[in-house]
């Protein structure tokens, strides 16, 4: 039997911090790299497999969404054999808004990661990120999926590759962008979410494919189902939690939250602690 190098009270903080925070934006990646360095996670021998296990449990905020958007995710399913007209336009500006991100992270994804992936990027992202929250406050439009012209499809897709940028937020972004072009508020959230479906179901298969077997050499099997297993119960309750919320306010605690945790984050940089 495999020894994990993760403890169980750290599988499950790294599960719990990754549900809160993968679809809030927030940026779930920054949160997962602070915190991984604060107890010493994925460092050293282990940051292939830990970066693997930080996408890993993934899987469990994508089940969460899976299951609260399940007739939606039926519908278009229906409408891939012709049985929903809702369902299969719902579908095609998903895939138009999927392509644009998922060809810029073939061609550019690892040399961004390489060149980006650190403390200090992340930090001066959530800080550009609360910023852009507070001067911006986009308005609500009144598009919904269905009707989302395909062009504002391709600028959400594209807005969606600026989260390359660890720390930017891909729920950020294309929540962002979603209200740029015109969209409700509940449709954007909806869009943002069933988008990141698509996303990281993608990204989570991808990784596992090539890292999976280290992931199991470093960590075995129960530590990151544990952390997934966490994941899908606080990224249900964020989840329900967002869009009750934002049902009747703006997107300003996000900005002040993103303000509030980049200070953190300088000072933890300027102590040596990051």
């Amino acid at each position: 039997m495999i020894a994990s190098l993760l403890s169980i009270p750290h599988a499950i903080l790294l599960g719990i911090v990754e549900g809160i925070t993968e679809f809030l934006p927030v940026s779930s990646t920054g949160h997962l790299l602070v915190v991984g360095q604060l107890i010493g996670f994925g460092t050293g021998s282990e940051q292939v497999a830990g970066d693997t296990y930080s996408i890993a449990i993934q899987f469990g905020a994508i089940l969460a969404v899976l299951y609260l958007y399940r007739d939606r995710v039926l519908a278009m399913t229906n409408g891939m054999v012709g049985k929903s007209v809702e369902g299969r336009a719902a579908l095609l500006r998903l895939i138009v808004a999927f392509l644009p991100a998922a060809f810029i992270g073939a061609i550019a994804g690892d040399t961004l990661k390489n060149a980006l992936f650190g403390p200090i990027p992340v930090t001066l992202a959530w800080i550009a990120g609360g910023v852009l929250i507070l001067k911006m406050n986009p308005k609500p439009g009144a598009l919904n999926i269905q009707n989302l012209p395909l062009r504002a499809a391709v600028i959400i897709g594209f807005a969606q590759g600026l989260a390359l940028w660890p720390g930017v937020s891909r729920s950020l972004i294309t929540l962002v962008a979603g209200l740029a072009v015109g969209m409700s508020m509940a449709s954007a959230i909806e869009f943002s979410f069933l988008l990141g479906l698509v996303t990281l179901s993608a990204a989570t298969f991808l990784d596992l494919a090539k890292h999976g077997g280290e992931l199991v050499d470093k960590f075995g099997v129960v530590s990151p189902l544990i952390g997934a297993i966490f994941a899908f119960i606080t990224a249900l309750a964020a989840v329900k939690w967002m869009v009750s919320y934002l049902s009747s306010h703006s997107l300003k605690i996000f900005g002040y939250y993103r303000l509030a945790v980049g200070g953190i984050a300088v000072m933890l940089l300027i102590s040596g602690a990051l």
